[in-house]
């Protein structure tokens, strides 16, 4: 039986998603098998990114008389919880000069999204936008009151509608007219993190029960985003490797849907355990 040990000095993909190692010399391998013993590594792969696709949705805001407006919203990649991206909202309104300030001094903001523990989903809330200002409010942005009230229309197009757990283009309700508070709750979980579980792969095995037939272990985080993930295996499950002569074996690691996943911290260590077949 041998132990090989990667880490990120045997990193070579830009995304920290591939690790080869070099044998000392060409290795013939004739009934072995391999299993992972230990991996470590740090939670840290973008739950939002323009790569996944996922990064935009839009608000509608209206004008004096009414028209409609879209801003598109464009999240920069990153790790979020909902109270961040319900924090990213905010600055967009504050950039685009969609708020008031209260008496108290205090940002009113005209939506929101906010977890619903009960509902096991997110609430969006919109709040109908005054046609003048409000008694001890003020209008830093000078933002034109409309001739009737009206919610802003927030549209989830397809991917991000899953970050917040509603369908593809979902939209809220403009309400014109009518001066009333809107909430919406998921229809579906929420898919925060759309990659929860990693996929590794080896280039010595290929079963023909997996898919993709080179899948020797998988990573679920226990913690949150940003902690060490460690996963001692105690019984660990070995995969045959192909029969033949190697000069190098590739550790991959890939998303839910099987494609490379981008991974922030290259600080990982990964042992894996050959051995021969009839090893007892």
């Amino acid at each position: 039986m041998a132990t090989i040990v990667l880490n990120q000095n045997n990193i070579t993909s830009a995304q920290n998603n591939t690790l080869v190692y070099n044998f000392p010399n060409s290795i013939t391998f004739k009934n072995c098998s391999i299993a992972v013993q230990n991996v470590s590594m740090y939670y840290s792969w973008y739950n939002i990114s323009s790569s996944l696709g996922n990064n935009t949705f839009s608000y509608t805001w209206e004008s004096a008389t009414n028209v409609q407006t879209t801003n598109t919203i464009v999240i920069p990649d990153g790790i979020y919880e909902i109270s961040q991206l319900n924090e990213y909202l905010q600055f967009k309104f504050i950039a685009n000069g969609h708020y008031l300030v209260n008496a108290s001094s205090e940002n009113v903001y005209y939506a929101e999204f906010l977890i619903s523990p009960t509902a096991y989903g997110v609430n969006i809330i919109t709040y109908p936008f005054p046609t003048a200002l409000p008694s001890g409010f003020s209008n830093p942005a000078s933002v034109p009151f409309p001739a009737q009230t009206f919610n802003s229309v927030i549209t989830l197009p397809s991917k991000f509608n899953k970050i917040l757990g509603y369908t593809a283009g979902f939209a809220t309700t403009r309400n014109l007219g009518t001066n009333t508070t809107l909430t919406f709750t998921s229809s579906t979980s929420p898919q925060v993190q759309p990659n929860p579980t990693l996929i590794m792969t080896c280039s010595l095995i290929n079963s023909r029960y997996g898919n993709p037939s080179t899948v020797i272990y998988s990573i679920t985080p226990s913690g949150d985003m940003g902690e060490i993930i460690t996963a001692p295996i105690f019984n660990m499950v070995y995969n045959r490797i192909t029969d033949g002569t190697y000069n190098q074996l590739t550790i991959q690691f890939l998303g839910t849907d099987y494609s490379p996943i981008s991974i922030i911290d290259p600080n990982m260590t990964i042992l894996l355990s050959i051995r021969q077949n009839d090893d007892k």
